[in-house]
């Protein structure tokens, strides 16, 4: 660990990577301290202290929006504009096509789609958040231009949250997106874990070391479950070319577990929260019709139970959607069979990405499950226990890990790349 720590210390390149990366944390963590005009901190405080739904806001906005920043939006417009993308893959061929078989010019072409629909999410995002802020006597606006204002200061707050990420994507290690939301779980831990453990007495203790002991063994079934793959052997047939002979050789082929990563709970949660705020921006009108709907689907998710169940379902089939989007049998198998490779005891061909589409759909079920059981793992803890810290404690923990094992990853090609002379 120290020999690679130095390695990378002595190395140009990677030791300016991370620098960057540094830096446009730090930028990132400066701005989002930055709070619109206009706030009653009373009443922000007591907010988000009573309604969970915000505060899971707040994780991915890296803590922005407790305190209403000009970030306050994070990459969520971002992260809803990637989700309508991938939607699209799925009615479109063309873009399936433009984000999967044109090489790299069509997925930039395609990473360029999402972030020009981010734009106009901004603005109608920013738009809601503030009503239903607005509406709840946290924010107060003088006229209808100040309102105008502050949509156009938090829309572009989240279009430079954007422009940031796709910076440490290009110019540093790991995926921007991920690091941001990374950052700001990172920098609320100290003040969740004190406000834990100073709201209960010495009679709960035992609770907290449960909680501590299920939280480190669900970080090394993450740990487990992110590295565990599905070895499939891969031959290659010998070729005679002029006078020497080419291939013979056997590898494999790894399948992982859960191939989707951290993505399914990002776009679970985005999915799940989008409802909630609908509702809770009509909940004021003075239509009857629309007042009864959103009092219905605001009192639906209040309760632990249904909102788990609706958590742990959206996750399990987001796993499989996602993992259908990065993992085609089929092209899978025309570039095996184009470089003169087999499995053994299958055919060449359409039997082969039926085999794959087999096995891919038998591991990602045990990905999906898992997935499904440690985000709703910290909701059940929380209707037992009552605290209410441990609410978004397994989502984070999750992203965290993931995150922290997919930068390391990336560290260690670099240096296995230096190795070589």
């Amino acid at each position: 660990m120290w020999e690679k720590f130095k390695l990378i210390l002595r190395d140009t390149d990677l030791r300016r990577k991370f620098l960057y990366l540094l830096g446009f944390l730090a930028v990132f963590r400066l701005i989002s301290s930055i709070p619109i005009p206009g706030i009653d901190a009373l009443r922000l405080r007591q907010f988000f202290e009573a309604n969970q739904f915000f505060g899971l806001l707040n994780l991915f906005s890296g803590g922005a929006l407790g305190n209403l920043s000009i970030m306050m939006l994070g990459v969520g417009p971002y992260i809803t504009g990637s989700i309508i993308m991938q939607l699209l893959t799925m009615i479109f061929p063309s873009l399936k096509e433009l984000a999967q078989e044109e090489g790299e010019a069509g997925r930039q072409r395609f990473n360029q789609y999402s972030r020009m629909l981010t734009v106009p999410l901004a603005f109608v995002q920013g738009f809601g958040l503030l009503t239903i802020l607005e509406r709840q006597g946290i924010l107060q606006f003088l006229t209808f231009y100040e309102k105008f204002a502050n949509v156009i200061i938090v829309a572009a707050g989240s279009i430079l949250l954007m422009w940031i990420g796709e910076l440490i994507s290009e110019y540093a290690l790991g995926n921007g997106v991920s690091l941001l939301i990374f950052a700001g779980i990172v920098a609320s831990f100290p003040s969740d874990l004190r406000q834990t453990f100073l709201a209960y007495d010495a009679s709960q203790l035992p609770t907290l070391i449960a909680f501590t002991v299920i939280a480190v063994i669900t970080v090394a079934a993450v740990v487990y479950i992110s590295e565990g793959d599905r070895p499939v052997p891969v031959y290659y047939a010998k070729r005679i070319r002029g006078m020497r002979m080419y291939g013979g050789t056997t590898t494999y082929l790894p399948l992982k577990v859960n191939q989707a990563g951290v993505i399914p709970i990002i776009f679970a949660l985005s999915i799940l929260l989008l409802p909630q705020m609908v509702a809770s921006f009509f909940a004021g009108s003075a239509n009857a019709v629309l007042k009864i709907v959103s009092s219905f689907i605001i009192n639906f998710f209040a309760s632990p139970w249904v909102y788990a169940a609706a958590y742990f379902l959206l996750v399990f089939l987001f796993t499989y959607f996602y993992t259908a989007v990065t993992f085609d049998p089929q092209s899978v198998s025309k570039n095996l069979q184009q470089s003169g490779a087999f499995l053994p005891g299958i055919r060449p061909g359409n039997s082969t990405a039926e085999f794959l589409s087999k096995i891919v759909t038998r591991i990602t079920f045990v990905g999906a499950l898992f997935l499904g059981a440690v985000a709703v793992l910290p909701l059940i803890l929380r209707a037992l226990t009552g605290i209410s810290t441990l609410a978004i404690g397994g989502t984070a923990l999750l992203i965290v890990v993931s995150v922290v094992l997919e930068t390391a990853k990336q560290v260690e090609g670099q240096l296995s790349l230096r190795s070589y002379d």
